[in-house]
């Protein structure tokens, strides 16, 4: 436990309201008596905050400890690192870390990805993804290839390059005028599908690919450079692709010559059972961008992988150069962390961990549909949406007054008080959100499970 003041003598939650910038966060209610969680420490799959509680980290941190706290084989990584070469640019320069991570990334990624930029995180590998494909085809003579695809509630990022991707109004309006030719199309949300197809997965998969198509021939296939993909789409509450979706995107993206992005910034590194999920759904992206669990969190670090062809007119087979990078992209100390990181996923098998245990994780979810309040349980891996509703038979939502009152003011910090840290989010329909670390197991899973249950009986009463 440590105490709860500043070196300079000054009470945390005082500290934080004279000086703290909190991301993504309200924070008129700390100056009305509130407080903000401080957590102090993290071991295992657990953190504690400031005044030694324990809670399960149910969202991996942010979607990011893969392999959980406390892992002194990436702390001693990372400090020899230190010790070695603190720090060094890639900016026409190699170090060994990073020749060692881009190896290891391109060994994971399927197909010829294997051209391996680093970055310092997520929104980072986005925005480098958008500019590469611009880049690519005013390099290859079809300079016209500047639009951007991206799916309704989709959230990939907060660079302006990035956040004109993101499909989130309230994130997005704040900071408009954004980077122009951002297109939408309908995401996978499959339990509020169009009712012709309300019934049938792979049916619904075609129509939502088809939209696609659709958007591409009606911009113009010579103005699209790319589409912007998660296997698993993040906001709104964890969408799975229907079966046979990416079979059809892929045909789609290869027939208008539109490049197909594998934004794996969550969905990577074991979160859905591969090291890239685009392997566990069976496609070939021309581009992977990730972050987050790459390190498990303990270094900052992100990477686009690239196909061989994306990389020729800046290689062997043209004079370009890529006007883009970063200071702390392939940080030294951030690769070390990944490649300690990579070790304890190989020898505690944690890619087969999630495989074997994800139907189990899946079923004991789906228990809370027992509770009115629970619409839908849906997801992949150890990646899961609980979707809540007003009324399950007719499927219909909470006001924006309910949500807010009983999502955002109760259902986040009871699960909280009741030593669960998950999210709790209504970008989108209100949903419970569950990224654990990939070491939980059945013990884990039921505790889950049984805090949820309790959180959203009471729940229940408030509406």
């Amino acid at each position: 436990m440590t105490e709860n003041v500043t070196r300079a003598g000054t009470d945390y939650q005082d500290a934080i309201r004279n000086n703290v910038w909190m991301h993504m966060s309200p924070h008129q209610s700390l100056f009305n008596g509130g407080e903000a969680p401080i957590i102090a420490r993290g071991e295992g799959h657990h953190i504690f905050d400031d005044k030694g509680k324990k809670y399960i980290d149910g969202l991996a941190g942010l979607f990011t400890v893969q392999v959980g706290h406390g892992r002194e084989e990436i702390a001693k990584a990372m400090y020899d690192q230190t010790l070695q070469l603190p720090f060094m640019p890639l900016w026409s320069y190699a170090h060994p870390q990073a020749i060692e991570v881009s190896e290891r990334l391109a060994s994971y990624a399927p197909g010829d990805l294997n051209r391996v930029f680093l970055t310092s995180g997520g929104g980072d590998s986005v925005e480098s993804a958008m500019k590469l494909a611009k880049n690519y085809f005013k390099a290859t003579g079809k300079p016209g290839k500047h639009k951007i695809i991206s799916r309704a509630t989709a959230y990939h990022g907060t660079p302006h390059g990035a956040l004109s991707v993101t499909s989130l109004p309230d994130l997005r309006e704040q900071f408009a005028p954004l980077v122009p030719g951002a297109i939408k199309v309908p995401n996978t949300n499959f339990y509020r599908s169009p009712e012709p197809y309300a019934h049938d997965e792979k049916a619904f998969g075609r129509w939502a690919a088809d939209r696609i198509g659709e958007a591409i021939e009606f911009e113009g296939p010579d103005s699209v450079a790319a589409v912007f993909l998660e296997p698993v789409q993040n906001s709104g509450g964890c969408f799975p692709p229907p079966p046979g979706y990416f079979d059809r995107v892929r045909e789609i993206c290869d027939e208008y010559d539109v490049l197909l992005v594998s934004d794996e910034t969550i969905c990577a590194y074991g979160r859905i059972g591969h090291m890239f999920a685009c392997n566990d759904f069976g496609y070939v992206p021309d581009i992977i961008t990730s972050a987050k669990g790459i390190t498990s969190g303990y270094a900052p670090l992100g990477a686009m992988v690239a196909s061989d062809r994306l990389f020729e007119p800046f290689g062997p087979g043209g004079h370009e150069t890529f006007y883009h990078g970063y200071t702390f992209g392939g940080h030294p100390v951030s690769c070390a962390a990944a490649m300690a990181n990579f070790d304890v996923f190989e020898k505690e098998k944690l890619n087969d961990h999630v495989h074997e245990n994800a139907a189990a994780f899946k079923f004991t979810l789906e228990k809370l549909k027992d509770l009115p309040i629970v619409g839908d349980v849906r997801g992949e891996g150890f990646f899961y949406g609980i979707e809540l509703v007003k009324d399950r038979d007719t499927k219909e939502s909470f006001t924006e007054e309910e949500s807010e009152r009983i999502l955002k003011n109760f259902v986040s910090a009871k699960m909280f008080e009741n030593g669960l840290y998950c999210r709790a989010d209504d970008r989108g329909d209100p949903v419970i959100q569950l990224s654990p670390p990939l070491t939980v197991g059945q013990n884990e899973f039921d505790e889950i499970e049984q805090i949820i249950r309790g959180v959203l009986t009471e729940a229940w009463t408030k509406l």
